[in-house]
């Protein structure tokens, strides 16, 4: 077959053009199953994470509610994280297929799939701020395309959310690493670096997580060597000798430095470690990381380049892992206390709860996330918020047609960036807990203290099993922020989460992360020769 044929046309097949509308079939089919479905060998991980961690605690309950999150994905075929992140698309095309046309297939199934709810609309201008409300805008999403001689169109996807890709980090060697120290131009300095990217990233990327590294480059090739890295396969071997043998040592060593699933402590915090290298200038020296979460949603297919159809998907060889049968195991009892709040909450009852606590919440909570927070900084309220409780997160809504909203997607986003504002806000309104993942800062911790506020660790990338726990939507405000930073009214039942900052100045947070640094020093001597 000669490739230079090929032509991408609307409507039928003939003497080689293939077909638009089936070709953005099977764009869409690739969005919704990246979206809604994790690969085999992330499940493998997965599975392999929960085997080892000891019943009964706060890690066990996790990939518990995890496992049961990836099963609910399954069954409604709805996200599995909340957080669209910045779709990024992979693909390679034979000689003289019309790219062109292959973008605007793309990009009218990301389009249709955030109509259909399998994706929140996630772009917004740098400028404005205002969301474009169906994931397409300047940048959005990311095509790379690349030729290659095959006759057949290899396309790849993936989901990364904001809380993971927030936790991405570049060393220039050499540099001084905290608890590692002097990391040189050398393959141990490169070690220490990817150790210590494990280390900065605690659970605020909703560990256990996986990471690819690119060695080399100048900034911007060395980002994308990186993420380049995220779509090799979990189970594949490094052809690079040195380079296998830098990440089978990572995987054995960084699981020693006890962060633990969204950073609660346990025996898994990194499930895949991937690193390539290219050529770089010799004044520079770059070692970028590229922070994937559990929900590792990343897919591939391959295309006749004729007829646009789906002939193979990929990442989905080997043991089919089914986590219905283990469902049951989230109910596992805890050895942890379990309190049932329901706002208005009193300072009295939060003064009682303590870190490790498991709260379980019945009633109204409130969502609020970036514009929510800088917006209440300098204006009031649209609800009496005098006892409430406000939850870190941008859900996936769908309005049905009788105009009532529905909660398709609703995990929590990553708290940290709330820092500026969270604990002046709680004393202004009376705010008594956020909800929220991985934890915040001194600031908020002190305002906790004097005000007598908590803070719940929601599971991260858990979109399914809260959003089960929303029984109704009952209003929303400041929509003109956008559906994931609107003001959403939820009635919930059975909300649970970890008290990880309590009103007595402790943080399980502040504790893990003094933990794991001292448990990084142990790698500070050389290994690589």
């Amino acid at each position: 077959m000669n490739v230079t044929q090929y032509k991408i046309e609307q409507g039928r097949n003939s003497k080689g053009e293939i077909r638009m509308d089936k070709l953005q079939q099977s764009m869409y089919q690739l969005i919704v199953e990246t979206s809604t479905r994790l690969p085999k060998d992330v499940r493998r991980a997965i599975k392999a994470a929960k085997a080892r961690e000891n019943a009964g605690t706060r890690a066990a309950m996790s990939l518990a509610t995890i496992t049961n999150n990836i099963t609910m994905a399954d069954e409604n075929v709805s996200p599995i994280c909340q957080d669209t992140g910045l779709p990024t698309f992979k693909v390679k095309t034979p000689v003289g297929v019309n790219q062109l046309k292959i973008k605007a297939a793309i990009k009218a199934a990301i389009a249709q799939a955030t109509k259909d709810g399998k994706l929140r609309p996630n772009s917004v201008d740098s400028l404005t701020g205002g969301n474009s409300g169906d994931n397409l805008g300047e940048g959005t999403p990311v095509i790379k395309f690349e030729q290659w001689e095959k006759d057949y169109i290899d396309a790849r996807l993936i989901l990364k959310g904001g809380g993971c890709e927030n936790k991405n980090i570049q060393y220039s060697l050499p540099c001084e690493l905290e608890g590692l120290g002097r990391a040189g131009r050398d393959l141990d300095g490169i070690r220490k670096c990817i150790m210590h990217s494990v280390y900065q990233a605690q659970g605020q990327g909703c560990s256990a997580g996986f990471i690819g590294v690119g060695i080399g480059g100048d900034r911007t090739s060395g980002y994308e060597l990186a993420k380049e890295q995220l779509f090799r396969s979990v189970d594949d071997t490094n052809e690079n000798e040195e380079l296998r043998k830098l990440e089978e040592y990572v995987m054995e060593n960084a699981n020693k430095l006890g962060i633990g699933t969204m950073g609660f402590g346990g025996e898994t915090t990194l499930l895949g470690c991937k690193v390539g290298v290219i050529n770089r200038i010799p004044a520079s020296f770059f070692v970028s990381v590229a922070y994937n979460c559990w929900a590792y949603r990343r897919l591939g297919v391959q295309l006749d380049a004729t007829t646009g159809d789906i002939n193979k998907w990929l990442y989905q060889e080997g043991e089919e892992i089914d986590f219905s049968k283990e469902v049951a195991a989230t109910e596992e009892k805890s050895e942890t206390r379990e309190v049932v709040l329901e706002a208005p909450i009193t300072e009295a009852q939060i003064r009682e709860l303590k870190v490790g606590d498991v709260v379980r919440i019945n009633g109204l909570m409130y969502t609020g996330r970036d514009a929510i927070h800088k917006y209440l900084s300098d204006h009031d309220s649209p609800v009496d918020l005098n006892g409430q409780i406000i939850y870190h997160c941008g859900p996936v809504m769908l309005k049905d047609e009788e105009g009532q909203w529905h909660v398709k997607a609703a995990g929590p986003t990553t708290s940290i960036r709330e820092e500026p504002y969270q604990g002046d806000i709680m004393k202004r309104f009376g705010i008594r807990a956020v909800i929220g993942k991985g934890g915040m800062g001194p600031k908020t911790l002190a305002a906790l203290k004097e005000h007598g506020g908590v803070y719940l660790n929601a599971i991260g990338g858990a979109a399914q099993y809260y959003a089960d726990c929303i029984k109704g939507v009952e209003g929303v405000d400041l929509m003109e922020f956008g559906i994931p930073e609107a003001m959403w009214h939820l009635r919930v039942e059975g909300f649970t989460a970890v008290v990880t900052m309590d009103s007595h100045g402790n943080s399980l947070h502040e504790d893990v992360d003094k933990s794991s640094l001292e448990k990084l020093a142990q790698f500070k001597e050389p290994v690589f020769k």
